[in-house]
């Protein structure tokens, strides 16, 4: 059979004694409390208390769609720069030498065609053709066709069209006689040096062979 608790029905005052009156503390309680709390590590202490600061969230870089294009675009630095080429127009020329420069080809000891067309070489390499028209010279040419020096140019398609425009806008001439009058003379002093270089070797050489057998 279960034991039967005893149930009270008047005030006891040996029980009511042992109870504190509301609001009052227990002055053993509060000493224990502040033991424990002297007790507790600080860094669980500061653990509890301290929140963990948390990483502020970094947006991802974007590029805007006129950097993209841009990026798309710019030319590495890798790629080779195209050099623009002007436009030429090749032309056939004939040269030959003048009539008072006859004798001094013929006596030179070189072939005269050898030295027309060393001219011819030395006239162009440096030379350009300008828009502007320049009148064929009026200086007799040899008569000897088998000296004269024959090739094609190729000459600056711009300054060639703006001859053509002022002096020949039918095209009905020769190239060569739009030309001519810009090359002939270059060809003409360049064969007077000739002549002077052979002739100066030559007197050196008769120099050193007169020395030699003397």
């Amino acid at each position: 059979m279960r034991k039967k608790i005893p149930t009270i029905t008047r005030p006891d005052p040996a029980y009511a004694a042992s109870l504190l009156p509301e609001g009052e503390k227990d002055p053993g309680r509060e000493e224990a409390d502040r033991e424990e709390t002297v007790l507790m590590p600080m860094s669980v202490a500061d653990e509890d208390q301290a929140p963990v600061p948390s990483r502020p969230s970094v947006p991802s870089p974007q590029a805007s769609p006129e950097t993209a294009a841009e990026i798309i675009t710019a030319p590495t630095a890798s790629q080779p720069r195209v050099r623009r080429i002007p436009a030429t127009r090749k032309i056939d020329i004939r040269v030959n030498a003048l009539e008072r420069q006859e004798e001094a080809l013929i006596d030179c000891g070189v072939d005269p065609a050898h030295v027309i067309r060393a001219a011819l070489r030395r006239a162009v390499k440096t030379w350009q053709l300008g828009p502007e028209f320049v009148p064929p010279s009026e200086e007799q040419r040899t008569r000897i066709t088998e000296w004269r020096a024959r090739t094609s140019l190729a000459v600056d398609a711009n300054a060639l069209t703006s001859i053509l425009h002022a002096h020949d806008p039918l095209d009905v001439l020769s190239k060569w006689a739009l030309i001519r009058g810009q090359i002939e003379p270059r060809v003409w002093a360049e064969i007077d040096i000739i002549l002077d270089e052979i002739a100066v070797r030559a007197a050196a050489q008769n120099r050193e062979n007169d020395t030699s057998t003397t």
